[in-house]
């Protein structure tokens, strides 16, 4: 069973992975219209994985006897700058969301809630996974600097990214 601290936190994270959703949805429509359909598509599968994570939290929420309660998200910026600006953007976020994450781990072992501690362990790790690809999506576009078939090379790659199996059916 939650208690009130830690269910009113876990909330605020849902609202946090349903706004990362609706940032990647914008990303993915600026990319759209500078004509990177790759950076589109690599962003549409982040806005499938970003619903995934808030819907863990939703049906863990549920499945703990607590309450689910969702609050508005706030409208994402439409601008991104160039493709290198708009991946540093995506990185700043992961690790906005990393620190949100490593708070609910700190406040659930000061509750001494260990269930949700431990639950919050796939997170965690999830992070680590999102900011590396961040990184080394922003070093391939360091590489290809002005260059446009390096670019677009970049962006036939990004065309292929695939959902993780496990994370398609969890839904």
């Amino acid at each position: 069973m939650l208690n009130e601290k830690m269910e009113k936190a876990l909330n605020e994270q849902i609202n946090r992975e349903l706004y990362s959703s609706y940032l990647y949805l914008s990303m993915g429509a600026y990319s759209s219209s500078i004509g990177l359909s790759g950076f589109t598509h690599w962003f549409k599968v982040q806005v499938k994985e970003e619903t995934i994570h808030g819907m863990k939290i939703f049906d863990y929420i549920n499945r703990q006897g607590g309450r689910v309660r969702l609050k508005e998200i706030k409208e994402p910026p439409v601008e991104f700058g160039t493709p290198i600006e708009m991946f540093r953007k995506t990185l700043q976020h992961e690790q906005f969301i990393t620190r949100s994450i490593n708070d609910l781990v700190d406040l659930a072992r000061s509750e001494k809630d260990e269930t949700t501690a431990s639950f919050l362990q796939w997170y965690v790790e999830e992070q680590v996974e999102e900011e590396e690809n961040d990184k080394e999506i922003i070093d391939k576009l360091k590489i290809a600097g002005e260059n446009k078939e390096a670019l677009s090379a970049l962006d036939a790659e990004l065309a292929k990214r695939l959902p993780p199996k496990d994370e398609e059916e969890s839904i």
